[in-house]
């Protein structure tokens, strides 16, 4: 930005470094910081209800969950937004506990572990449709779905949870309002 020209700088004006100190004085050496002020975290994340797995770029699985709706093997009553919620917040569930980005393997888990591959069986995809009613927008009741996945479940590679899946698909119907 051009300067008016009728005002002089001074030493004032200059920056201040050691050469704008008078002869024989210098900067004090930087003062210890501490964290102390509300709302700072310390070297570990909070845990519990609702906080979700940070992890890097996990908002990316929402693209993934988009991307491979086509591939959805939805319930009579399923909707595809809220499908999309709940696949894509298990996705990045599962990228944050490796600690990078999610990947496509991560939505193929998550379809996997959910049935939306086709796997499902009848009673499974009843209760399914219940457990995912309105999760697009209810964060409490998606958040308690993703966070019911055990952390063996999710670190298995997509086409090998087989029989292993079963023992949570009994569990987490237990979170299914029978008022819903």
């Amino acid at each position: 930005m051009p300067t008016d020209p009728f005002v002089s700088p001074g030493l004032d004006d200059r920056p201040r470094q050691q050469q704008n100190l008078p002869a024989g004085m210098a900067y004090p050496p930087a003062r210890a910081w501490r964290g102390g002020r509300p709302g700072e975290l310390g070297a570990e994340q909070p845990h519990g209800s609702l906080f979700g797995d940070p992890g890097p770029n996990v908002g990316y699985a929402y693209t993934l969950a988009e991307r491979a709706k086509s591939r959805f093997r939805l319930g009579a009553h399923e909707h595809a937004h809220d499908v999309v919620a709940v696949v894509a917040e298990i996705a990045g569930r599962r990228a944050a506990t490796v600690g990078r980005a999610p990947v496509v393997r991560d939505v193929d888990l998550a379809l996997e572990l959910l049935g939306y591959d086709g796997s499902a069986d009848a009673s499974w995809v009843e209760q399914r449709t219940r457990l995912v009613h309105e999760a697009a927008h209810a964060y409490a009741r998606r958040r308690a779905l993703v966070d019911s996945v055990p952390t063996e479940l999710l670190r298995m590679q997509p086409g090998s949870l087989g029989a292993a899946v079963e023992p949570w698909r009994t569990e987490v119907a237990s979170l299914v309002d029978p008022s819903s």
